[in-house]
């Protein structure tokens, strides 16, 4: 694919395990537990904890195969980079403009997020919300023009503070055990086939993880550093998901949750520890989603450089100021986002998202079947998973399931 003639030395490779799981998990638990929780639960039920199962089972398989064939590309890129390196330059075009499109819309949908339970927690109206979402945007891009030790510093400190407060709420909820509560509508259960259905729906939670994929010639020591952070930050995000599902699905009802989809969690903690939770779990969604705008613009303006280095995408994308940071993909991209703040639609957003990382997860675990990269058992588990929860959520939007 070229020297990537911009790319750090190894003297300024900032990412340590530590600094790429945190990119990681901030990636997914932003774009996850806050703003797929609703969605979810609204189509899987009380079989939601096994949705978010399901999901990180697939993930896990998928960022083995993630992982896998960066080593053995020996570059950033993700699914880009493979198509390119296996000669198909058409598909890693197509690809590449796609991925940027599809990151840039997940920004929105984080900040959307952020908006919402900014807004939410100091009870202001819905133009509060849209701009507080845009001013998350603007001001975390500025972050990642400081540069990525920066970035990374942010990340680590954020999701070690949401996972704290998740955690705490899902630990009150299954303190208060009352899995009656975990029902759309008690008396009238929904079937396991639901659970199969919301695996489907769940995906957008677990996107994050792939952008470590991008951040590869950010790392220290790449390989171990990509091996050991990727798996990892899927395992811990999975029990983080199942058991906030379950503890805040427990305190705060199915219902509540389907009916307050954008700031589900608020209502859960509130109901969890009064006030002091209402507002810390607030605190902790306006973190998450910050950190995976974070994470998703950091990574994304590093995939869009690649490209253009490579000819595919325009040369000004490839452009590093004194700071070493691709200044130019980190404006388009957060500009791009702050237009689509304005559009909102949480729940398709989510859905269209899913299946968007759906077939992307599928499309990494074929090529890595192909390559030979990892294992073939692993990389067919997550195939098989990938395209059997896509075409369960395209019959779920569809109306057949």
């Amino acid at each position: 694919m070229g020297d990537n003639l911009s790319a750090p030395s190894g003297s300024e490779r900032v990412l340590g395990p530590g600094g790429a799981w945190a990119m990681a998990v901030g990636g997914m638990i932003g774009g996850g537990i806050f703003s797929t929780l609703g969605v979810v639960i609204s189509v899987a039920g009380e079989w939601t904890w096994v949705s978010f199962l399901l999901g990180g089972i697939v993930a896990l398989a998928s960022g083995h195969s993630y992982s896998a064939l960066t080593r053995q590309v020996g570059q950033s890129g993700g699914s880009y980079a493979y198509l390119r390196e296996m000669g198909w330059k058409t598909a890693a075009r197509i690809a590449v403009w796609v991925l940027v499109a599809g990151y840039t819309l997940t920004v929105s949908v984080y900040a959307v997020t952020f908006g919402a339970y900014a807004a939410f927690v100091f009870g202001m109206p819905h133009w509060v919300a849209l701009l507080a979402g845009i001013a998350a945007i603007v001001i975390l891009a500025g972050i990642n023009l400081l540069g990525a030790a920066e970035a990374t510093l942010l990340e680590k400190v954020a999701v070690w503070g949401k996972l704290a407060i998740l955690l705490l709420l899902a630990g009150v909820g299954l303190w208060h055990w009352a899995p009656e509560r975990l029902m759309l509508d008690a008396g009238d259960p929904v079937g396991f086939g639901s659970a199969l259905i919301g695996k489907g729906v769940v995906f957008m939670a677990y996107e994050g993880f792939q952008l470590l994929s991008y951040d590869y010639e950010e790392m220290r020591d790449a390989p171990r550093t990509i091996a050991v952070a990727m798996p990892l930050a899927i395992i811990v995000t999975t029990i983080t998901y199942i058991v906030v599902s379950l503890g805040a699905g427990m305190l705060a009802g199915a219902d509540a949750i389907v009916a307050n989809k954008e700031v589900a969690l608020a209502i859960a903690g509130r109901e969890a520890l009064g006030v002091a939770g209402f507002v810390a779990v607030s605190v902790a969604a306006t973190f998450s989603a910050g950190s995976a705008i974070n994470a998703t613009v950091f990574a994304t303006a590093r995939l869009a450089e690649q490209a253009a280095q490579d000819g595919e995408m325009p040369a000004l994308f490839a452009s590093r100021d004194e700071r070493n940071v691709p200044w130019f993909g980190t404006i388009v991209i957060s500009a791009v986002a702050i237009v689509l703040v304005l559009v909102g639609g949480i729940e398709q957003l989510v859905e269209g998202g899913s299946f968007v990382f759906l077939i992307v997860f599928g499309l990494v675990n074929w090529l890595a079947i192909i390559r030979r990269a990892g294992r073939r058992w692993v990389a067919l588990t997550g195939l098989a998973g990938s395209a059997g929860a896509a075409v369960m959520l395209v019959l779920h939007l569809i109306g057949i399931a």
